[in-house]
């Protein structure tokens, strides 16, 4: 990653892939495709607290968790239409518990982003993910008295699933410096003029 792209601005957005104007759109497909990838390949185990700090970085927090938002609508979407979760009352209310997740998971990162200092942007993000992802898991912890699945909470099973978010995270911010070296939108163009 270049220094360029997580170097300290006078924001305190630590990602900066396309010129401000088009940050919610692009944190919006950036996500949405992320998330249609990954409800295929992990299904339950969407990363969504990478999500967050992809969505955290990116935005202010009221557009970041509608763009969060709409990534989960798209896991949902994939979930009940191509993945054939069945259409049951526990299953449809763990899908809402998800994106409540998610949202506490947006909310949290946004948080730890506001108040970390600008520097070492690298380690701010994971710090932000630790934070995320505690939020994101404990919210979800919170649902099992009343919706069951305590057996999806042992160290293994969200160790993996933590793991598997880092993993996300760092592709998320690979994509986000590949696209600002591309420089879809002319930003480089239209900030020289």
């Amino acid at each position: 990653m270049t220094a360029d792209m997580l170097a300290p601005h006078p924001d305190r957005f630590r990602l900066r892939p396309v010129a401000p104007r088009h940050a919610a759109m692009f944190g919006f497909a950036l996500l949405a495709v992320s998330c249609a990838l990954a409800s295929f390949a992990l299904a339950c185990a969407t990363p969504f607290a990478a999500f967050a700090v992809v969505a955290a970085a990116m935005l202010p927090p009221r557009p970041a968790l509608l763009v969060v938002t709409g990534a989960w609508l798209v896991n949902q979407t994939i979930g009940f239409g191509a993945l054939h979760c069945p259409i049951d009352a526990g299953t449809i209310a763990w899908g809402f518990v998800i994106g409540a997740s998610a949202l506490v998971a947006t909310a949290m990162a946004s948080a730890v982003l506001r108040v970390l200092p600008h520097g070492r942007t690298p380690l701010m993000l994971a710090l932000a993910l630790v934070a995320a992802y505690a939020a994101y898991e404990l919210t979800l912890l919170a649902a099992t008295p009343f919706l069951g699945g305590e057996g999806a909470f042992t160290v293994a099973i969200v160790t993996r699933i933590g793991l598997t978010s880092a993993v996300w995270l760092a592709g998320l911010v690979a994509a986000c410096e590949i696209v600002r070296l591309i420089d879809p939108f002319g930003r480089g163009r239209a900030m020289s003029a």
